[in-house]
């Protein structure tokens, strides 16, 4: 099994009487994309802040590269890379110039600044941007910037929290492309996201609402959770009153719109698709139809934050949008 390079232990943050970080306890292996999905405000930026040493735990312990991530910042920082959600460079300062200034400011040599700052800025698709100031960037220009800044000094985790936010999608689909070519090579990748088609590409998942782990997993091991036989895609007009009348079923533990149609998580596995069928036909629905599928990611993230929210007796909204 690949070496731990990030482990955090009963991880909890406290801001008053608010937790948003509770006992979250999880481990990154090397070479691998660690993905931390979940809605606006679920504690992923917090997280990732207490494993930077930028926020000190109210509970448990955090190890990156081996040392403690609050009192050993000092060894961690050469080692890695970090993107932010906020955008924080030097607006007055060109492409270039920012990698010269970030460069030195790593104690990079200046012959290998001349090697990486052109490789960088060709790997990101920069280098027609190199003279053009930081603050006349768009916003996904910016987020390469970014990438290439946190690259510079060959880091072996990059720690990047929602770095795709704002790009359009083919912008995405080349960041993502890039993290893939990090990772063959060894990086370490750490990344949030609230993109369900950006999880479906990491190597593992942890699953964060309110703060808390939902569950932790390869997305294929995620979506096996919901049996042998996936779940029931629904489909009957009116399809209104069909989620009323299986909502309110005791035959299912989830029920769902999806689009045109309703996901529903079967109590029993024995389920058949006869029995439904018959009973919405009994209720007077017409355009029937019942089919066993396999869940999406959104799919399962969505019944584990019913399941969660039933054993806490909380309203089981989200929080934020998962796309």
């Amino acid at each position: 099994m690949a070496e731990v390079v990030v482990r955090a232990e009963g991880l909890t943050r406290r801001f008053g009487a608010f937790t948003a970080v509770d006992h979250v306890s999880f481990e990154v292996r090397r070479g691998e994309i660690f993905g931390f999905l979940g809605p606006n405000g679920a504690g992923k930026t917090t997280t990732i802040r207490m494993l930077l040493g930028l926020l000190e735990p109210t509970e448990g312990r955090a190890w990156v590269l081996g040392h403690d991530a609050t009192r050993e910042t000092a060894r961690i920082r050469p080692r890695i890379g970090y993107v932010s959600q906020r955008f924080s460079l030097y607006p007055d300062l060109s492409v270039e110039e920012t990698l010269r200034f970030y460069g030195a400011a790593y104690g990079l040599p200046a012959q290998r600044l001349r090697e990486r700052i052109p490789m960088l800025l060709e790997r990101l698709d920069l280098a027609g941007q190199s003279r053009r100031l930081v603050r006349h960037l768009a916003g996904g220009w910016r987020q390469r910037m970014a990438l290439a800044v946190a690259l510079l000094h060959e880091p072996e985790i990059m720690f990047l929290d929602e770095p795709t936010a704002g790009m359009d999608p083919l912008a995405r689909r080349e960041i993502w492309a890039l993290l893939y070519q990090l990772a063959e090579r060894g990086v370490t990748i750490f990344v949030t996201t609230h993109y369900m088609d950006e999880a479906e590409q990491c190597s593992r998942l942890a699953l964060i609402h309110n703060g808390r782990l939902l569950a932790q997993g390869t997305p294929f091991e995620l979506k096996e959770r919901a049996g042998p036989k996936g779940i029931v895609a629904i489909s009957a007009t009116p399809l209104e009153r069909a989620f009323l009348l299986l909502r309110d079923w005791p035959f299912f533990q989830h029920v769902a719109f999806h689009g045109a149609r309703i996901h529903a998580y079967p109590r029993d596995p024995g389920l058949s698709i006869e029995e439904i069928r018959r009973r919405l036909e009994e209720a007077g629905l017409e355009e029937i139809s019942v089919e066993w599928i396999r869940p999406s990611l959104e799919d399962v993230f969505l019944w584990l934050v019913d399941q969660a929210a039933q054993e806490a007796e909380l309203p089981s909204r989200s929080g934020g949008a998962l796309r």
